[in-house]
């Protein structure tokens, strides 16, 4: 816990960015592989991945409490914690308030979360450097059209068409998720360009070919979802649809958070059921998520598609 603690003691005061300000997940720091901490302003997000003694998390609030008195002087701290544990989460506001709606910002973009409840919460901060890469793609191309799937609250339909794409189809499986994500559009003041499917992508294929080809497939799963998805068997299925569904010179962004599957695990079935389409490269993740082994860390692949040959 000691790794933690010096963090604390050496935080700078947030900005208002949502950030990362402590990664024990990536095995950096012994002993405090259990522990994170979010800023999603105003907001301080305390997670363990197991459960913890109550003078553990209490040495914690109180390392916390006296780090916040010193940067923001008569400010609230807002704390909350979240212990996950066995496949289950328990939330607790520990210290001042979360606001409703509780409103986040990213580089330009807003984003609407909720803290208080369910373990995941309306934005993955380690995907910021995917959406940083889907914005500068968009940005350098016209008339982009995009297909997101397994989109959840739709921030990369947000980046997307902040950049200009022309149209982008957000498909994903939670009709909350996706209400959720037509609220992150109205945030940022975007009427027009996006549109929103709650159906099981496997059952949709029809209604996805008939809407493409696109210019660029973002393919977003979860690692292991059961009923819905999961990785070891039906990554394979999306990964036979792209070349059919990409335009001549398309791009697909791939992702995947499975700590257990290397980078080897998609390269070699893309190779093997896209092989047309050419590794470009792979998107670095943020510095604030550093991890020990980068076959572990969070994978984030770009594929493209041929071009046109010519007539």
């Amino acid at each position: 816990m000691q790794a933690l603690l010096t963090a604390i003691a050496r935080m700078d005061l947030p900005a208002t960015e949502a950030e990362r300000l402590f990664h024990g997940r990536g095995g950096l720091f012994p002993g405090c592989e259990h522990w994170t901490l979010d800023w999603l302003a105003p907001v301080c997000l305390l997670t363990s991945f197991q459960a913890v003694p109550d003078e553990e998390l209490a040495t914690v609030q109180a390392a916390l409490s006296a780090r916040w008195a010193q940067l923001a002087p008569g400010q609230a701290l807002n704390l909350v914690f979240q212990t996950r544990n066995e496949g289950r989460a328990e939330t607790r506001l520990l210290a001042g308030s979360v606001p409703e709606p509780h409103v986040v910002n990213e580089s330009g973009a807003r984003y609407r979360v909720h803290v208080l409840k369910g373990q995941n919460h309306g934005l993955f901060l380690d995907m910021a450097e995917g959406r940083r890469w889907v914005r500068e793609h968009v940005a350098a191309r016209t008339r982009v059209k995009v297909l997101n799937l397994f989109a959840y609250t739709c921030a990369f339909s947000v980046v997307a068409l902040q950049a200009g794409a022309r149209q982008v189809l957000n498909l994903d499986m939670s009709q909350g998720a996706l209400a959720i994500g037509q609220q992150n559009h109205q945030l940022n003041g975007l009427s027009s360009g996006a549109s929103f499917m709650a159906h099981d992508i496997f059952t949709t294929w029809g209604k996805i070919n008939r809407i493409g080809p696109y210019d660029l497939i973002i393919v977003d799963p979860p690692s292991y979802q059961k009923g819905s998805f999961v990785a070891t068997k039906d990554y394979a299925r999306l990964m036979r649809r792209l070349p059919d569904l990409l335009m001549p010179g398309g791009h697909a962004l791939l992702c995947l958070n499975a700590p257990e599957l290397g980078l080897a695990f998609l390269q070699e079935q893309m190779q093997e059921l896209a092989p047309g389409l050419s590794f470009v490269e792979r998107v670095a993740n943020p510095a604030a998520f550093a991890d020990v082994s980068a076959q572990r860390s969070l994978k984030v692949l770009v594929y493209r598609a041929p071009d046109l040959a010519p007539a």
